[in-house]
């Protein structure tokens, strides 16, 4: 089937110009030409994503349909929408698109070639062909010769929907075809929408085939000794992963399989809001090359000098830049059976130890919280840190029940007899506005201590409240450091704040309690 039959099957008939898998060079052209973006001092785009600087996330919609209906964990995060609410909104985005030029990138999720799937992304702009080919993975000329997509991302950023015609919550929507493999995104800019509309979709086949599916980061020692990094947005999985002592695996996006861990793409989306040179030097340098686009960056309009620490337009500026721009990065994007798994938490009530060893229980009940918190100004109306608990470390993402992913976590790393770490990379010496950030100087050591192996002689203290073993002492850190109270002026306010976190923990797991054991409904906060 020609190129042109191929969009037509979609229902995209009377396009303009149709620009297939353009080279970053031509995009950025493109990009200019048409008044998306600017291009940068250092040489990369910046461009502005409007009224939606993250995802819309109550926006979001997976189609009822009889092929995966018994599989998907409805809620409200998987909230369902009708396939005649589909069709007529893929109707109306096709209309849309007529006379318009349309930008086709060929591409593929998944390094690992049993489980890669060739996927489509077309879109209206260019600079989101561009963000789509520097975060998927890029296939060689004869595999684009060759490629016929398994998945569809329809991107329409500029077309807004009307919600009591189309069912929709606002003008924005994401609407998830699991049967037909189709994603519709309109009435957004934001380019993560693209990024993880595929995850999902991964998501929801991987695991049905025995593949675990990952909202985490990795990395490989130079021995072989590949680590997880689980944790939601801000908790540091980007910056933690991208070690110079350490190949990355990737930054995001992974799936553990038979034979080891693979990476999901082929770039990174770093958050980039007062990123140190000296502090995250190899993501603060890929945001002054060419390629690289900047999601809502300041700019000085005459210089076009950046500034990373303005955030009066999000807090959430974005880098999206092709993995291979990160010098130790693993070309192959694969790595072993992890040895180490670390679950990262940012926590804002300053009172969860920086590390902590977990039994494979405490592992379990912590995977399925998915705690870390956010702070005030990060969300309208927030204005003390909020408790934030999204299961399995990525709620919006995973549309099969929460426990089929646990059962696999837990299978699996007992099966590799992989260590795991709860690591706070928030608040020491008291809450957001009092204590202070935990120093990632301290972070990095901790995590180096966790995987080579200088933890495991260790002496380990219980904490009193969370239940978690404290090592004593780690290289590089002061031992107050280590003991979350002993950083507090106030004992009795440590006390307290520790015990109110800890109700919080037992109020979410109730959901989760009847469908685990006894010792996992066990391994939680201790409750006085």
């Amino acid at each position: 089937m020609d190129r042109a039959k191929q969009l037509e099957v979609l229902g995209l008939r009377g396009l303009g110009e149709v620009h297939w898998n353009l080279s970053p060079a031509v995009l950025y052209e493109e990009a200019v030409r048409r008044g998306e973006g600017n291009v940068a001092s250092g040489g990369p785009l910046v461009v502005h994503t409007g009224n939606f600087t993250g995802r819309a996330a109550n926006d979001k919609f997976i189609v009822d349909e009889p092929g995966s209906r018994d599989h998907v964990a409805w809620g409200e995060v998987n909230k369902p929408v009708s396939e005649a609410a589909f069709d007529n909104l893929l109707r109306k985005v096709c209309a849309y698109f007529q006379k318009r030029d349309v930008f086709v990138q060929d591409l593929y999720a998944g390094q690992d070639d049993r489980f890669r799937m060739p996927i489509r992304v077309i879109t209206q702009s260019a600079w989101h062909s561009l963000f789509a080919n520097n975060l998927f993975v890029r296939p060689g000329a004869e595999e684009r010769a060759s490629h016929a997509p398994e998945f569809t991302v329809l991107h329409a950023p500029g077309f807004e929907a009307d919600p009591k015609q189309d069912g929709t919550r606002s003008g924005a929507f994401v609407f998830l075809h699991l049967g037909r493999k189709l994603v519709l995104i309109g009435g957004t800019h934001y380019a993560g929408e693209i990024k993880k509309s595929i995850f999902s979709s991964l998501n929801y086949l991987l695991p049905l085939q025995g593949v675990m599916s990952m909202h985490c980061s990795a990395n490989i020692g130079a021995d072989g000794n590949t680590a997880l990094f689980f944790g939601l947005s801000g908790t540091g999985k980007t910056t933690l992963s991208a070690d110079p002592e350490r190949g990355l695996i990737g930054d995001d996006e992974h799936g553990w399989s038979d034979s080891g861990v693979f990476n999901y793409e082929g770039g990174c989306y770093a958050k980039v809001i007062n990123l140190s040179p000296r502090a995250e030097p190899e993501i603060f340098a890929c945001t002054r090359r060419f390629g690289t686009v900047l999601e809502n960056v300041v700019m000085d309009p005459s210089s076009r000098e950046l500034d990373l620490d303005a955030g009066h337009i999000t807090e959430n500026t974005r880098a999206a830049y092709p993995i291979d721009y990160i010098p130790n990065a693993v070309p192959e994007g694969r790595g072993g059976h992890p040895r180490n798994v670390i679950f990262l938490t940012c926590d804002a009530f300053g009172v969860m130890p920086p590390i902590a060893r977990l039994t494979p229980d405490q592992a379990m009940y912590h995977f399925l919280s998915g705690y870390t918190a956010k702070v005030a100004g990060t969300e309208a109306g927030i204005k003390e840190p909020r408790a934030t608990f999204s299961t399995c470390f990525g709620a919006p993402f995973m549309p099969l029940h929460p426990g089929v992913y646990a059962k696999l976590l837990g299978e699996k790393i007992q099966r590799h007899d992989a260590d795991c770490w709860l690591i706070n990379t928030g608040w020491t010496g008291g809450g957001y506005g009092v204590g202070s950030r935990m120093s990632i100087s301290h972070t990095r050591a901790m995590v180096h201590a966790a995987l080579d192996g200088a933890l495991r002689e260790v002496e380990m203290v219980p904490d009193p409240v969370f239940g978690l073993a404290i090592p004593k002492k780690v290289k590089g850190v002061a031992g107050d450091v280590l003991q979350p109270r002993n950083t507090w002026v106030d004992g009795t306010a440590y006390d307290a704040k520790a015990k109110e976190l800890a109700r919080l923990f037992h109020a979410n797991f109730a959901q989760y309690a009847s469908g685990v054991s006894e010792a996992i409904r066990n391994a939680g906060p201790l409750v006085g």
